[in-house]
This record gives structure tokens, sequence and C-alpha cells, in this order.
């Protein structure tokens, strides 16, 4: 064991431990999650303490033999080593003291043994003198948040971009596919399958689009140096301490997305409903048993997953939400429960995402004639006709179905209104993406 202490008192620290007196404390104090923190932001902050010691050797200020030692330590948690060496709770009062000295006291100990000294020899290396030159956990802890955040934004972006790829690619393959558009989840007018799916894609981007301009303002830093990215000192540092209206920014972007992924994986499961007894017009994979007492059945657990997913991510939205908002005068003090939070959410929505690209999306199937079928049986398809019939005639049509539950095209067939290759024409997927010019067309023709 070796004693160390703050102006507190003394700890007794056992000899294997890189951290101190201070991360022992913080140890004592915080039993909140039963988490650590996240490697990342280990990683993030690790770097953010080499620039500065980078910065303050240029400076002249940090001795270059020192220097050289803490840039050798944390070039080794940025490696990540030493990982088990970051015990505190990500939740903890202190505005993030806890974790800014955890790092301090591990990379401390580490450049003592790089130089030949045994761990405590702080009147070598010390964490708060050396480790901590030139900062606060004002200004250290926040730039670690940015940096970690735009670090794990890479991987969600990259996924969400799958995503889009995968959800064109079948849009493209169903790009002929007719089935029933529904509006109130009644029949409406026709689409394609196809371009549900490019419409899922769209959303997509726009959400692509929305969270990478939000992370845009997560380069502006309240303090000087860089961690490898294109980082900016904020024109006004009293600002960029005290208001964390960037992260709800990012919060925000992924909460949005998040809503988008719910009515696409509600729409999913909809449309694969039954399969017998539903809509049953898409065949998701089946990927495990759906019951414990019901032989064969199958659940959408996929879609599922990703719903609850996006649900967990809307909650965080609030808890970062309240913890921007309960700043006060010169910092915000709850920017621990905020990176907990948006750290969750960027690793959550990035495994849901890919989970829901491999697991469904890749091997999903479509059952063409349930989507026939239910497009035959639908008076929704009345619609498409308007151009052609008139829309008297189109609503003499629709009541006669619903009153009698014979098909429309039947109909239509009978009282002579239209031939079968007329119909099938109008009703081709090439059409109804453009049933304004066949019906102009083919009003011409019969002199209407």
């Amino acid at each position: 064991m070796r004693k160390e202490h703050d102006f507190l008192g003394e700890l007794e620290v056992a000899d294997e431990l890189y951290y101190g007196v201070q991360t022992i404390r913080a140890l004592e104090n915080f039993h909140i999650t039963g988490k650590h923190l996240d490697q990342d932001f280990i990683k993030a902050l690790a770097m953010v303490k080499k620039a500065s010691a980078l910065a303050n050797m240029k400076t002249g200020r940090l001795n270059v033999s020192i220097g050289k030692a803490i840039v050798q330590a944390a070039d080794e948690v940025i490696a990540g080593e030493f990982a088990d060496q970051f015990p505190v709770d990500p939740i903890q009062g202190g505005a993030g003291t806890s974790v800014n000295m955890n790092m301090n006291e591990v990379l401390a100990n580490r450049a003592c043994e790089i130089l030949g000294h045994p761990k405590g020899s702080y009147d070598i290396v010390s964490p708060n003198n050396h480790c901590n030159m030139a900062q606060s956990t004002n200004d250290a802890f926040p730039t670690a948040i940015k940096v970690c955040a735009i670090l794990k934004s890479k991987p969600l972006l990259e996924a969400l971009q799958r995503l889009v790829d995968e959800l064109e690619k079948k849009a493209e393959e169903y790009s002929e596919i007719l089935k029933m558009g529904r509006t109130h989840l009644q029949d409406a007018v026709p689409i394609t399958l196809g371009q549900e799916m490019g419409a899922y894609a769209s959303g997509i981007r726009r959400g692509i689009k929305r969270i990478k301009s939000a992370v845009e303002g997560a380069h502006v830093i309240n303090m000087g140096a860089t961690a490898g990215e294109p980082f900016y000192t904020a024109e006004n540092l009293i600002d960029a301490t005290n208001n964390t209206d960037v992260f709800a920014d990012i919060s925000s972007g992924l909460k949005v997305t998040a809503l988008v992924l719910i009515k696409m994986a509600n729409d999913f499961r909809l449309m694969a409903s039954g399969p017998r007894c539903g809509i049953g017009e898409l065949k998701l994979p089946a990927r495990q048993p759906g019951s414990s007492i019901m032989p064969g059945k199958v659940n959408p657990v996929i879609a599922e997953v990703l719903n609850q997913v996006c649900y967990q991510v809307i909650g965080n939205d609030l808890t970062i939400t309240l913890a921007v908002e309960n700043g006060q005068f010169e910092l915000n003090v709850m920017e621990p429960v905020l990176a907990y939070n948006l750290f969750n959410n960027l690793c959550y929505l990035k495994n849901g995402v890919n989970t829901f690209v491999d697991k469904l999306l890749v091997d999903l199937e479509v059952d063409r004639e349930q989507c026939e079928y239910w497009l035959n049986r639908s008076v929704g398809i009345v619609t498409a006709l308007l151009p052609h019939l008139g829309y008297e005639t189109a609503s003499a049509l629709a009541k006669e179905a619903y009153e009698t539950g014979r098909a429309i095209r039947d109909i239509i067939l009978d009282q002579g209104l239209l031939t079968e290759d007329e119909i099938n024409h109008i009703l081709s997927p090439k059409e109804m993406t453009r049933p304004g010019i066949a019906g102009a067309n083919l009003l011409k023709q019969k002199g209407n």
C-alpha cells in the first residue's frame, strides 16, 4: 500500500492501482449506476490530455521529459490499456471532477513509472500541476464529451447509411410490386412496395443530415489544442463553458431520427402481421421461436427491438434536455448525466440500426400473391380509376363494391366500362406511379 493525501486528509491506496486518492473518494461517494465510464470517453479524455501536454510543452511551461512521459501514458490509454483503472460511476456530482482527476491520477502514476519512479511520486509528476496544467474540469471534461460524441457519431452514421443503402436496394428490387397503400389504417390508393422502401430511405437520409449538422457544432470547444479533428476555440469561452446546448442539438438529432425509425419499424410489423390472419405482405426472417406455448409462432422481434431502442433514446433525450437546462451561472454541473445518456444513445442507436439491417432487412421477403390479393379485393383502387372513368362513375362502383363484396375489377368488366387489358394497364406499377398521364391518354381515346 502507498499513502496519498488531498486537502481532506490521507488515504491508503493499493500499490498496483494507477488511480489515487481522489478517485477513491469518488468510489466511496457515488454508487449510482453500477456502470463504468464509456471506453470511447476514456480515450477521448486521454486525447484531450495528450493535446494539452503537447501544447504546454510547446509554450515552455511543461518540462519536456515530464511532458513526453504524460504523452506516452496518454497514448497507452488511447490504445485501450489501463481500462480497468477508470472505475468511477458515470453519474456523479462535481461536474465531472472525479472523472478528470481519475484520468490525471492514472496518467501521473504511469508517467512516474515511465520516468523510473514508483507510483505516487507526485513530486516528480503531479496529477494537478502537470497532467492538469492550464486546464480545468470545466474545459477538459466538456471538450472530451464533444470529442467522444464525434467519435461515436461516425459508426452511427455508417450504420444509418447502411440502412439507407439497403432500403434503396429494396426500392429497386420491389419497384414492380404493386400493393395497397393505406391511410388512417384504411385502404387508400395503390402504391408500389418499392416506393414505400424509397420513402423510408428518404426519411433516414434526413436523419443523417440532421445528425451531421448537429455534430459539426461539437467541433467548437472551450479550450485550445487539438485532438486529431479540426477543432476550434469558441469565440466566447464563458458562453462555451456555461452553456451545453450543442449536446441538446445532437440529442435532438438522434431523437428525431429515432422517431423516423419507429415509424418504419412499425410499418414493417404491420405489413408482416399475421401471417395468415393479418396483412401478411412481408415475410420477415424467422430469428427465434415466438412463444413458449404456441408451436410454430414467430414474432417480429428485430423490428420490436429497434422500436425499444428508439424509445430508450427518446427517454434519454429528456434527461439530456433537463441536464442542459439546469446549468447555473458560469457552469453546468449536470454534464456527467448528460454525457452518460448521450453516449448511450449514440451507441444504442448504432446497434439497433445495424441489428435491423443485418437480422431483418437483408433477408426480407415479399409475399407477392398476398399483395395482389389485397389489391384486387380493395375498393381503394377505384381512386386510380378517377382519371379514366370520372368521379361519379367511380363513386357508384365503390358503393356497389362495398354493398355486394364484389371486386371492383369484376364490376367494371361486367358493366363493360373498361377491358381487362385497359384495367391491367392502368393498374400496372409503371402507370400507377404516373396516373395523370395514363388517364389523360385514355380519356382522349374514349372521347370523354
